[in-house]
C-alpha cells in the first residue's frame, strides 16, 4: 500500500512537463487553432440571396418595434400572443439594452431564410443583426437580434 501512495505522491509532485511525457495520448489544443475540418463545419450557413423580404412589411414593422422598444411603448398588437407575452416578460432587460444602442442609423435587408427576413441594423453605438418572421395572420411570430458578426 505504501508504494502505491508513494507513486501517487510522486506523480502529483512531478512538473507538468514530466507528466506529459507519460501520457497515453496527446490531443490538439482546440483553443489555439481549430482543425480545418472543424472550422469548416462550424462556419455559419450562408444566407440565400434574396432581392426582397419574404414579407414586404418586414422592415417597417421592424423599425416600429425597435422605436417602440426604445421609447417604452412597444406595439404588442403587431405580434402573436405568444411572442408578445415573451417580450413583455423580458422587457425590463431588453429595453435598456436597445435604448443604449442609440438611434437607428441604417436598416439593410440581408436575405431570407426559411421564411424569416434578416436585417442588418446599425445604431449609433453598435451594429446588430435582426430576424423577423410573420405567421399566416401577418403577425410577428419570431423576433431575434444579436450583435453583428
Amino acid at each position: 500500500m505504501k508504494p502505491l501512495l508513494l507513486a501517487a505522491a510522486l506523480v502529483l509532485l512531478l512538473p507538468a512537463a514530466a507528466q506529459a511525457q507519460v501520457a497515453a495520448a496527446s490531443l490538439p489544443n482546440s483553443f489555439e487553432a481549430p482543425a480545418p475540418a472543424l472550422a469548416a463545419r462550424a462556419a455559419a450557413p450562408a444566407i440565400p440571396a434574396a432581392s426582397a423580404p419574404a414579407n414586404p412589411r418586414a422592415e417597417d414593422v421592424l423599425r416600429e418595434i425597435i422605436a417602440g422598444a426604445q421609447a417604452g411603448t412597444v406595439n404588442y398588437s403587431l405580434m402573436t400572443d405568444d411572442l408578445a407575452a415573451r417580450l413583455r416578460a423580458q422587457e425590463a432587460t431588453i429595453r435598456p439594452l436597445i435604448e443604449g444602442f442609440g438611434p437607428v442609423q441604417a436598416v439593410d435587408f440581408v436575405g431570407t431564410q426559411d421564411g424569416a427576413d434578416l436585417f442588418a441594423v446599425t445604431f449609433t453605438s453598435v451594429a446588430t443583426q435582426w430576424v423577423i418572421a410573420f405567421n399566416e395572420a401577418d403577425k410577428v411570430a419570431a423576433l431575434l437580434f444579436r450583435p453583428a458578426q
